[in-house]
């Protein structure tokens, strides 16, 4: 009974936004996150997103049942993939190291991999972030490493046990849809994880590595007629904004919505 209310408020709030809003709000931007609360960690990707454009409408999908969640998101404009928990492995042809995993979250997985697959039929933009950019890999079949430091290497230190980042420099395939973005070949980025891309899905292409060859974003592999599709391992929302590897990518993302949504109102 609780479902079937949440879906009747979620309706005609919907309605109400459909014949209340005046001519402008057709302008206006919604980005869904597919979880933005309640951890403070989490307002950042708000904040981020607020910083480069004020007028833009968020809307948190993690805490709506699948079917509020799909009703809102067919109002959305973009979609942005948050940091968080680990995914679960058996996704990727790995459970037996679930246990080496750190709290999966069942109900999130399902919640993005419908996500992603909504904005591709949707055909608007998609950046993920830290567990956003391995959700992406995942979704197209790819597979992730389940512990950095003990199955791929020390070289360079990904996560620290005590503080919140730790950081390490970035290269930058050439002509790739990221040194688009940034304009740069390299680059510093911050870093808090313990996996990261292992298999690399199919149709993704690497778009940015660190120096023990650990892959740090994704784009992909063929670009023609398909809307924005970036995800990184860093988090680009607690950088100084002047960082290309954050301010650019946000903007960018923004007008990439934009455009999207311009395109499809006027088709």
């Amino acid at each position: 009974m609780k479902k079937y209310s949440q879906l009747a408020f979620v309706l005609g709030i919907l309605l109400l936004c459909t014949f209340c809003q005046p001519e402008e709000s057709a302008q206006t931007l919604r980005i869904a996150i597919s979880k933005a609360t309640p951890n403070t960690s989490y307002e950042n990707y708000i904040n981020w997103l607020k910083n480069i454009d004020s007028t833009i409408v968020i809307e948190e999908m993690y805490h709506l049942s699948l079917d509020s969640a799909e009703l809102v998101f067919a109002q959305c404009d973009g979609l942005l993939l948050t940091g968080g928990t680990d995914i679960y492995p058996g996704l990727y042809g790995k459970e037996a190291d679930t246990a080496r995993c750190w709290e999966p979250d069942f109900k999130r997985d399902s919640l993005e991999l419908m996500l992603i697959g909504l904005a591709i039929e949707k055909q608007i933009p998609i950046l993920g972030i830290c567990r956003g950019h391995q959700m992406l890999n995942t979704y197209f079949g790819g597979s992730l490493i389940i512990d950095i430091p003990e199955d791929f290497d020390t070289l360079v230190k990904h996560r620290i046990d005590d503080g919140y980042d730790c950081f390490h420099m970035v290269g930058i395939e050439e002509g790739s849809l990221l040194q688009e973005v940034s304009g740069e070949k390299t680059g510093r980025v911050n870093s808090a994880h313990h996996q990261g891309i292992d298999q690399l899905a199919e149709n993704l292409v690497p778009v940015a590595f660190s120096e023990d060859g650990l892959i740090e974003a994704v784009a992909y592999k063929n670009r023609e007629s398909k809307p924005f599709l970036l995800g990184v391992q860093w988090h680009p929302e607690r950088l100084d904004v002047d960082n290309p590897l954050s301010g650019k990518i946000g903007k960018y993302f923004i007008e990439q919505v934009r455009q999207e949504k311009t395109y499809i109102h006027h088709e």
